[in-house]
């Protein structure tokens, strides 16, 4: 009888994962702004805690800190995206120009493919690829702003009333409790969870911008074009581990080799950042983070596969902070340390 409800458990939990992935892929729409939303509510959420013990009411901090966060990234964005759009436009021409740069590498491919088609077919057919046209129109960015802007307000909003809020609904739910020793273990629990989640947020935002910083400065010195845009996307992409920073390095090997016609200055840029990435993530994260906060490479590329099929790529973005904020939760949760555990490194 036990073995019968055993198998009828695992059945009904399989069941409930599924229509869990079901529902979460059906409501992206919704749950990735949430999501987002949350995550940059808890990492701001100490600045405008620490203002509020000092007087200045939640409201007023919360305002405060999200005008100076708008005008920061929309100045960033106002910065970066002019140049953005230029590398867009011109990456058929600078195909056209990278490509000539490589026939010394590819020269011997090229001849021993010619044999072999000379002894299958009796002549040589040599096709040159032809680059494709890459263009964005002004009617693109006309049709796809309703979206964005309803996206970008959603997220404002959502963050804003977080900040303000947040801490009222902490109390709405420990009001509910049943007794003053679970409203004290509530609290208790919450209050860890948070302090835990916005700290590991706020470390990492940190660590990334001073990658990106410093990404922008190297290539600065290199002379590598445009050193602000790649250094943003260096910032933005060391958010999904191992995946951003092979990303990253491939797309400065690119950028070098079309825009130096030394090899070994066009090495430079990929080299530098490669080698920076390897010294913050085996060094500067967990020395700053601790060894409570890393996380197995093998958990990590699982859940990044998990949600970039299910959210695309801002689920591959949000994968890591969520793995992280579900470890911390489980280690206060009765009957789920061992996921904590097995998610470790």
């Amino acid at each position: 009888m036990r073995r019968h409800l055993r198998a009828i458990r695992v059945l009904l939990n399989a069941l409930l994962l599924l229509a869990l992935l079901y529902t979460v892929t059906l409501c992206k729409a919704l749950l990735i702004p949430l999501v987002l939303a949350a995550f940059i509510g808890l990492a701001l959420n100490p600045i405008v805690a620490s203002t509020a013990r000092h007087g200045v009411p939640r409201w007023l901090g919360a305002s405060v800190l999200m005008l100076a966060l708008i005008g920061g990234i929309g100045t960033g964005i106002g910065l970066l995206t002019p140049p953005a759009l230029d590398w867009i436009h011109e990456a058929p021409s600078t195909i056209r120009r990278f490509v000539p740069k490589l026939e010394h590498i590819t020269q011997p491919l090229e001849a021993a493919n010619r044999a072999t088609q000379t002894l299958v077919n009796g002549h040589p057919v040599r096709v040159r690829p032809q680059p494709a046209d890459v263009a964005v129109s002004a009617w693109d960015v006309v049709a796809a702003a309703p979206k964005v802007l309803a996206a970008v307000l959603t997220v404002v909003l959502l963050v804003f009333f977080f900040l303000v809020y947040g801490d009222l609904l902490l109390r709405r739910l420990v009001e509910i409790g049943p007794d003053f020793r679970y409203k004290r273990q509530a609290v208790s629990v919450v209050r860890g969870i948070q302090h835990e989640v916005s700290r590991y947020i706020l470390t990492t935002l940190l660590i990334n911008f001073m990658l990106g910083a410093l990404t922008a400065g190297i290539l600065w010195q290199l002379r590598m074009p445009d050193p602000l845009l790649w250094g943003a996307v260096a910032m933005f992409a060391n958010f999904i581990p191992y995946v951003g920073a092979i990303f990253t390095t491939s797309v400065l090997l690119l950028v070098g080799l079309a825009h130096f016609d030394d090899i070994g200055h066009a090495l430079l840029p990929a080299l530098c950042f490669a080698g920076l990435t390897v010294f913050e993530g085996n060094l500067v994260t967990p020395l700053i983070l601790g060894r409570r906060m890393r996380l197995s490479p093998i958990a990590i590329l699982v859940w990044l596969l998990v949600w970039g099929w299910l959210w695309g790529i801002p689920g591959a973005l949000l994968a890591v902070p969520m793995l992280t904020s579900v470890k911390l939760i489980t280690e206060h949760v009765r009957g789920w340390a061992w996921f904590g555990h097995m998610v470790q490194r």
